[in-house]
Protein backbone atom coordinates (compact mmCIF):
# COMPACT_ATOMS: atom_id res chain seq x y z
CA UNK A 1 0.00 0.00 0.00
CA UNK A 2 1.48 2.84 -0.82
CA UNK A 3 1.79 5.89 1.74
CA UNK A 4 2.49 9.55 2.16
CA UNK A 5 5.70 11.35 0.54
CA UNK A 6 6.47 13.10 4.25
CA UNK A 7 5.56 9.71 5.84
CA UNK A 8 7.80 7.50 3.68
CA UNK A 9 10.63 10.24 4.45
CA UNK A 10 10.52 9.99 8.23
CA UNK A 11 9.78 6.34 7.76
CA UNK A 12 13.50 6.25 6.10
CA UNK A 13 14.82 8.56 9.15
CA UNK A 14 13.35 6.27 11.68
CA UNK A 15 14.68 2.80 10.22
CA UNK A 16 18.08 4.11 11.04
CA UNK A 17 20.07 5.14 14.09
CA UNK A 18 23.58 6.39 13.88
CA UNK A 19 26.71 4.00 13.60
CA UNK A 20 29.58 3.09 15.91
CA UNK A 21 32.04 5.77 16.98
CA UNK A 22 35.47 5.71 15.21
CA UNK A 23 38.37 7.82 15.57
CA UNK A 24 39.52 8.70 12.01
CA UNK A 25 43.01 10.54 11.02
CA UNK A 26 42.12 13.71 9.40
CA UNK A 27 42.51 12.78 6.70
CA UNK A 28 39.77 9.96 6.54
CA UNK A 29 37.44 11.93 8.56
CA UNK A 30 35.88 14.46 5.25
CA UNK A 31 31.82 13.98 5.07
CA UNK A 32 31.78 12.07 8.60
CA UNK A 33 30.07 13.51 11.58
CA UNK A 34 30.97 14.77 14.72
CA UNK A 35 30.45 12.31 17.54
CA UNK A 36 31.42 14.68 20.45
CA UNK A 37 32.12 18.10 20.16
CA UNK A 38 35.41 19.64 18.83
CA UNK A 39 37.28 22.09 21.58
CA UNK A 40 41.08 23.85 21.15
CA UNK A 41 43.92 21.76 21.96
CA UNK A 42 45.32 25.16 21.93
CA UNK A 43 45.31 28.49 21.32
CA UNK A 44 45.10 30.34 18.26
CA UNK A 45 47.77 32.23 18.00
CA UNK A 46 49.68 29.73 20.22
CA UNK A 47 51.84 32.16 20.64
CA UNK A 48 52.14 36.41 19.76
CA UNK A 49 52.79 37.02 16.12
CA UNK A 50 53.20 39.41 13.73
CA UNK A 51 50.52 39.94 11.08
CA UNK A 52 52.66 42.18 8.79
CA UNK A 53 55.99 41.92 7.33
CA UNK A 54 58.15 45.23 8.53
CA UNK A 55 59.46 45.75 12.09
CA UNK A 56 58.58 45.08 15.70
CA UNK A 57 59.16 48.23 17.79
CA UNK A 58 59.51 48.48 21.28
CA UNK A 59 59.48 52.35 22.73
CA UNK A 60 58.92 55.73 20.80
CA UNK A 61 61.10 55.96 17.21
CA UNK A 62 63.27 56.29 15.53
CA UNK A 63 64.34 52.88 16.30
CA UNK A 64 67.23 50.85 15.77
CA UNK A 65 67.52 47.58 14.61
CA UNK A 66 69.25 44.99 16.38
CA UNK A 67 68.12 42.15 14.16
CA UNK A 68 65.60 40.25 12.08
CA UNK A 69 62.64 37.77 12.89
CA UNK A 70 61.37 35.15 10.51
CA UNK A 71 58.71 32.62 10.74
CA UNK A 72 59.70 29.57 13.19
CA UNK A 73 62.49 31.77 14.51
CA UNK A 74 63.38 33.21 17.92
CA UNK A 75 62.27 36.15 18.95
CA UNK A 76 63.99 37.40 21.99
CA UNK A 77 63.54 40.34 23.27
CA UNK A 78 63.75 44.44 22.96
CA UNK A 79 64.62 47.58 25.01
CA UNK A 80 62.93 51.03 23.97
CA UNK A 81 64.02 52.37 20.87
CA UNK A 82 65.32 48.48 19.72
CA UNK A 83 63.20 46.83 16.47
CA UNK A 84 63.77 43.74 14.80
CA UNK A 85 62.76 43.27 11.18
CA UNK A 86 60.23 40.70 11.47
CA UNK A 87 58.07 38.51 9.18
CA UNK A 88 54.49 38.15 8.38
CA UNK A 89 53.48 35.17 10.93
CA UNK A 90 57.29 35.56 12.72
CA UNK A 91 56.98 35.21 16.87
CA UNK A 92 56.92 38.96 18.43
CA UNK A 93 60.38 39.75 20.68
CA UNK A 94 59.36 40.66 24.36
CA UNK A 95 58.88 44.77 24.96
CA UNK A 96 57.74 44.99 21.63
CA UNK A 97 54.98 47.64 21.59
CA UNK A 98 53.75 47.20 17.70
CA UNK A 99 54.79 46.27 14.53
CA UNK A 100 55.25 48.96 11.38
CA UNK A 101 54.63 47.37 8.16
CA UNK A 102 57.59 47.77 5.77
CA UNK A 103 55.63 50.33 3.43
CA UNK A 104 54.98 52.11 5.75
CA UNK A 105 58.58 52.53 7.30
CA UNK A 106 61.38 55.09 6.39
CA UNK A 107 65.00 53.18 6.38
CA UNK A 108 67.90 55.35 7.18
CA UNK A 109 70.53 53.37 7.71
CA UNK A 110 70.67 51.25 10.97
CA UNK A 111 67.54 53.21 11.92
CA UNK A 112 63.81 52.98 10.93
CA UNK A 113 61.01 55.65 11.33
CA UNK A 114 57.69 55.89 11.58
CA UNK A 115 54.01 56.64 12.90
CA UNK A 116 52.70 52.92 15.30
CA UNK A 117 49.52 53.08 17.26
CA UNK A 118 50.61 50.61 20.08
CA UNK A 119 49.66 47.28 19.96
CA UNK A 120 48.91 47.36 16.10
CA UNK A 121 49.51 44.13 13.64
CA UNK A 122 50.30 41.69 16.53
CA UNK A 123 48.26 38.76 16.88
CA UNK A 124 48.04 37.87 20.62
CA UNK A 125 48.09 34.49 22.01
CA UNK A 126 44.24 33.55 22.12
CA UNK A 127 42.95 35.99 19.95
CA UNK A 128 40.69 33.86 17.43
CA UNK A 129 40.42 31.08 20.16
CA UNK A 130 41.65 30.17 23.41
CA UNK A 131 42.55 26.34 24.26
CA UNK A 132 39.46 25.35 25.40
CA UNK A 133 37.16 26.65 23.29
CA UNK A 134 33.80 24.78 22.23
CA UNK A 135 34.38 25.59 18.33
CA UNK A 136 31.55 23.08 16.89
CA UNK A 137 28.87 20.68 18.58
CA UNK A 138 28.24 17.12 17.95
CA UNK A 139 26.77 16.61 14.90
CA UNK A 140 28.41 19.05 12.83
CA UNK A 141 29.59 18.22 9.58
CA UNK A 142 32.95 17.41 8.85
CA UNK A 143 34.09 19.89 5.82
CA UNK A 144 37.19 20.92 4.48
CA UNK A 145 36.96 23.57 6.77
CA UNK A 146 36.33 21.65 10.05
CA UNK A 147 39.34 19.73 8.81
CA UNK A 148 41.87 22.67 8.95
CA UNK A 149 39.91 24.44 11.97
CA UNK A 150 41.02 20.98 13.95
CA UNK A 151 44.55 20.82 12.74
CA UNK A 152 44.48 24.39 13.32
CA UNK A 153 44.50 23.97 17.03
CA UNK A 154 46.23 20.64 17.63
CA UNK A 155 43.88 17.78 16.37
CA UNK A 156 45.41 14.99 14.13
CA UNK A 157 42.48 12.68 14.59
CA UNK A 158 38.14 13.33 15.39
CA UNK A 159 35.37 10.92 16.98
CA UNK A 160 32.89 10.64 14.05
CA UNK A 161 29.94 8.05 13.56
CA UNK A 162 31.20 5.53 11.21
CA UNK A 163 30.01 6.39 7.46
CA UNK A 164 27.44 4.20 6.57
CA UNK A 165 28.80 1.41 3.56
CA UNK A 166 26.50 1.68 0.33
CA UNK A 167 26.22 -1.37 -1.91
CA UNK A 168 24.46 -1.47 -4.95
CA UNK A 169 22.92 -4.22 -7.22
CA UNK A 170 21.46 -3.08 -10.65
CA UNK A 171 19.14 -5.73 -11.94
CA UNK A 172 17.58 -6.17 -15.75
CA UNK A 173 18.49 -8.31 -18.63
CA UNK A 174 17.97 -5.34 -21.08
CA UNK A 175 20.71 -3.12 -18.98
CA UNK A 176 24.11 -2.61 -20.63
CA UNK A 177 27.10 -0.85 -18.60
CA UNK A 178 29.17 1.02 -21.84
CA UNK A 179 28.80 2.67 -25.25
CA UNK A 180 25.53 2.94 -26.82
CA UNK A 181 22.34 0.21 -26.00
CA UNK A 182 21.54 -1.74 -29.32
CA UNK A 183 17.71 -3.10 -30.01
CA UNK A 184 16.00 -4.09 -26.71
CA UNK A 185 18.84 -2.64 -24.50
CA UNK A 186 18.86 0.30 -22.15
CA UNK A 187 22.34 1.79 -20.32
CA UNK A 188 22.39 1.85 -16.94
CA UNK A 189 22.27 5.29 -16.01
CA UNK A 190 21.11 4.82 -11.90
CA UNK A 191 24.80 3.06 -11.32
CA UNK A 192 26.42 6.31 -11.89
CA UNK A 193 24.33 8.46 -10.59
CA UNK A 194 24.30 6.44 -7.38
CA UNK A 195 27.88 7.37 -5.79
CA UNK A 196 27.25 10.92 -5.89
CA UNK A 197 23.67 10.51 -3.97
CA UNK A 198 25.08 8.29 -1.48
CA UNK A 199 28.41 10.49 -0.74
CA UNK A 200 26.31 13.40 -0.25
CA UNK A 201 24.04 12.03 2.19
CA UNK A 202 27.31 11.10 4.10
CA UNK A 203 27.61 7.38 3.12
CA UNK A 204 30.73 5.41 1.33
CA UNK A 205 29.40 4.19 -1.74
CA UNK A 206 31.23 0.40 -1.75
CA UNK A 207 30.15 -0.28 -5.99
CA UNK A 208 27.50 -2.13 -8.08
CA UNK A 209 26.96 -5.24 -8.68
CA UNK A 210 25.10 -5.97 -12.15
CA UNK A 211 22.97 -9.31 -11.89
CA UNK A 212 20.63 -11.05 -14.39
CA UNK A 213 16.70 -11.20 -13.66
CA UNK A 214 16.81 -14.39 -11.51
CA UNK A 215 15.43 -14.60 -8.34
CA UNK A 216 17.63 -17.04 -6.81
CA UNK A 217 20.56 -14.74 -7.95
CA UNK A 218 19.16 -11.14 -6.36
CA UNK A 219 18.48 -13.40 -3.27
CA UNK A 220 22.16 -14.58 -3.35
CA UNK A 221 22.99 -10.93 -3.27
CA UNK A 222 21.34 -9.94 -0.74
CA UNK A 223 22.34 -12.66 1.66
CA UNK A 224 26.11 -12.43 0.97
CA UNK A 225 26.65 -8.55 0.74
CA UNK A 226 28.39 -7.06 3.25
CA UNK A 227 26.75 -3.29 3.80
CA UNK A 228 24.62 -1.44 6.06
CA UNK A 229 22.47 -0.21 3.15
CA UNK A 230 22.00 -2.30 -0.18
CA UNK A 231 20.23 -0.40 -2.76
CA UNK A 232 18.56 -2.38 -5.48
CA UNK A 233 18.06 -0.73 -9.03
CA UNK A 234 14.82 -2.17 -10.76
CA UNK A 235 12.99 -4.99 -9.74
CA UNK A 236 10.99 -3.16 -7.47
CA UNK A 237 7.29 -3.59 -9.16
CA UNK A 238 5.38 -6.38 -9.53
CA UNK A 239 6.57 -7.40 -13.01
CA UNK A 240 7.49 -11.06 -14.42
CA UNK A 241 11.33 -9.58 -13.93
CA UNK A 242 10.68 -7.69 -10.64
CA UNK A 243 11.79 -10.25 -7.63
CA UNK A 244 12.88 -8.19 -5.11
CA UNK A 245 9.53 -8.97 -2.99
CA UNK A 246 9.84 -12.62 -3.15
CA UNK A 247 13.74 -11.98 -2.18
CA UNK A 248 12.50 -9.77 0.49
CA UNK A 249 10.24 -12.22 1.82
CA UNK A 250 12.50 -15.33 1.67
CA UNK A 251 14.68 -13.50 3.42
CA UNK A 252 12.44 -12.85 6.15
CA UNK A 253 12.79 -8.67 6.03
CA UNK A 254 10.51 -6.17 7.90
CA UNK A 255 9.33 -4.03 4.80
CA UNK A 256 9.15 -0.35 5.78
CA UNK A 257 7.50 1.26 2.89
CA UNK A 258 6.23 -1.06 0.09
CA UNK A 259 5.28 2.09 -2.44
CA UNK A 260 5.45 5.64 -2.22
CA UNK A 261 2.15 8.19 -3.15
CA UNK A 262 4.64 10.29 -5.73
CA UNK A 263 5.41 10.57 -9.10
CA UNK A 264 7.31 9.54 -10.41
CA UNK A 265 8.71 6.55 -8.36
CA UNK A 266 5.80 5.40 -6.66
CA UNK A 267 7.35 1.82 -6.56
CA UNK A 268 9.79 2.32 -4.25
CA UNK A 269 11.03 -0.17 -1.15
CA UNK A 270 12.74 -0.08 2.08
CA UNK A 271 13.49 -2.58 4.45
CA UNK A 272 15.54 -3.93 7.22
CA UNK A 273 16.89 -7.46 6.74
CA UNK A 274 16.68 -9.66 10.40
CA UNK A 275 20.31 -8.78 11.33
CA UNK A 276 20.11 -5.45 10.80
CA UNK A 277 21.32 -4.19 7.30
CA UNK A 278 19.03 -1.89 5.01
CA UNK A 279 17.94 -2.21 2.25
CA UNK A 280 16.65 0.39 -0.25
CA UNK A 281 14.66 -0.52 -3.80
CA UNK A 282 14.58 2.06 -6.65
CA UNK A 283 12.99 1.84 -9.77
CA UNK A 284 14.16 0.70 -12.90
CA UNK A 285 13.28 4.11 -14.65
CA UNK A 286 16.72 7.15 -14.22
CA UNK A 287 14.47 9.86 -12.74
CA UNK A 288 12.19 7.66 -10.74
CA UNK A 289 14.86 5.93 -9.27
CA UNK A 290 16.37 9.64 -8.57
CA UNK A 291 13.03 10.77 -6.79
CA UNK A 292 13.39 7.38 -4.67
CA UNK A 293 16.68 8.19 -3.68
CA UNK A 294 16.26 11.26 -2.02
CA UNK A 295 12.56 10.10 -0.73
CA UNK A 296 14.03 6.94 1.15
CA UNK A 297 17.96 6.99 0.42
CA UNK A 298 19.15 10.03 1.45
CA UNK A 299 17.30 10.26 4.96
CA UNK A 300 18.28 6.79 5.65
CA UNK A 301 22.43 7.24 5.20
CA UNK A 302 21.79 11.15 7.09
CA UNK A 303 20.20 9.13 10.03
CA UNK A 304 22.99 5.90 10.09
CA UNK A 305 25.88 8.85 9.59
CA UNK A 306 24.64 11.07 12.64
CA UNK A 307 23.52 13.80 10.53
CA UNK A 308 20.82 16.12 11.68
CA UNK A 309 17.88 17.28 9.88
CA UNK A 310 18.39 20.82 9.10
CA UNK A 311 14.91 23.22 8.20
CA UNK A 312 14.09 22.85 4.62
CA UNK A 313 14.80 25.03 1.98
CA UNK A 314 11.98 26.18 0.39
CA UNK A 315 10.81 28.43 -2.55
CA UNK A 316 7.60 30.33 -4.03
CA UNK A 317 6.08 27.82 -7.09
CA UNK A 318 3.50 30.19 -8.46
CA UNK A 319 2.41 27.24 -10.80
CA UNK A 320 2.64 23.39 -11.33
CA UNK A 321 0.87 20.52 -12.47
CA UNK A 322 -0.10 19.10 -9.43
CA UNK A 323 -1.65 15.31 -8.65
CA UNK A 324 -5.26 14.67 -7.04
CA UNK A 325 -3.67 11.93 -4.74
CA UNK A 326 0.24 11.86 -5.33
CA UNK A 327 3.41 14.41 -4.27
CA UNK A 328 5.03 15.27 -7.48
CA UNK A 329 8.41 15.97 -7.37
CA UNK A 330 9.17 18.37 -10.32
CA UNK A 331 12.26 19.60 -10.89
CA UNK A 332 13.22 23.26 -10.87
CA UNK A 333 15.46 26.04 -11.22
CA UNK A 334 15.52 27.98 -8.10
CA UNK A 335 16.04 32.15 -8.51
CA UNK A 336 15.95 33.78 -5.56
CA UNK A 337 12.37 32.78 -3.19
CA UNK A 338 11.01 31.84 -6.43
CA UNK A 339 11.09 27.94 -8.45
CA UNK A 340 10.67 27.10 -11.92
CA UNK A 341 10.00 24.53 -13.57
CA UNK A 342 12.47 23.18 -16.31
CA UNK A 343 10.60 20.45 -17.82
CA UNK A 344 11.29 17.46 -19.43
CA UNK A 345 10.67 15.56 -16.40
CA UNK A 346 9.46 11.85 -17.58
CA UNK A 347 10.31 9.45 -15.41
CA UNK A 348 12.92 7.38 -17.90
CA UNK A 349 14.98 10.61 -18.36
CA UNK A 350 17.33 12.90 -16.29
CA UNK A 351 17.41 15.73 -18.75
CA UNK A 352 15.01 17.77 -16.11
CA UNK A 353 17.10 16.75 -12.92
CA UNK A 354 20.49 17.69 -14.93
CA UNK A 355 19.41 20.77 -15.68
CA UNK A 356 17.84 21.73 -12.10
CA UNK A 357 18.37 23.04 -8.69
CA UNK A 358 16.57 20.52 -6.61
CA UNK A 359 13.19 18.42 -6.92
CA UNK A 360 10.09 20.49 -5.67
CA UNK A 361 7.79 18.90 -3.78
CA UNK A 362 4.53 19.57 -4.76
CA UNK A 363 1.72 17.87 -2.22
CA UNK A 364 -1.65 16.82 -3.99
CA UNK A 365 -3.98 19.30 -5.24
CA UNK A 366 -1.62 22.17 -5.09
CA UNK A 367 -2.22 25.16 -6.87
CA UNK A 368 0.66 27.93 -6.24
CA UNK A 369 2.30 29.06 -2.76
CA UNK A 370 5.57 27.66 -0.67
CA UNK A 371 6.69 23.95 -0.98
CA UNK A 372 9.97 22.45 0.29
CA UNK A 373 13.21 21.68 -1.85
CA UNK A 374 15.02 18.89 -2.34
CA UNK A 375 18.37 19.82 -3.92
CA UNK A 376 20.19 17.53 -6.59
CA UNK A 377 22.40 20.41 -8.30
CA UNK A 378 25.72 19.91 -7.65
CA UNK A 379 26.23 23.40 -6.08
CA UNK A 380 23.43 22.59 -3.70
CA UNK A 381 23.37 18.70 -2.87
CA UNK A 382 25.70 19.31 0.53
CA UNK A 383 22.78 20.92 2.05
CA UNK A 384 21.41 17.01 2.52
Amino acid sequence: MRIPWTEARQAARQAGKPLDVVELPLTQASGAVLAAPLRALAAVPSFDNSAMDGYAVAGRGPWIVVGRVRAGGVAGSLDDGQAVEIATGAPVPCGADAVLPVEHAEVAGALVLGDVVPGRHIRRVGESCPAGELLLPTGAVVTPAVLGLAASVGHDTLAVHRRPRVAAVMTGDEVVTAGVPGPGRVRDAIGPMLPGLVRAAGGEHLGTTHLTDYPGALIEALWEIDADVIVVGGATSVGPADHLHEALRVLRADVRVDGVACRPGHPQVLAVLPDGRCVVGLPGNPFAALAAGVTLLAPLLEALSGREVGPPWTVRLPAARAHAHDTRLVPVVVSGPVGVPVGHDQPGTLWGAALADGLAVVPPGFRDGVVEVVPVHSKTISVW
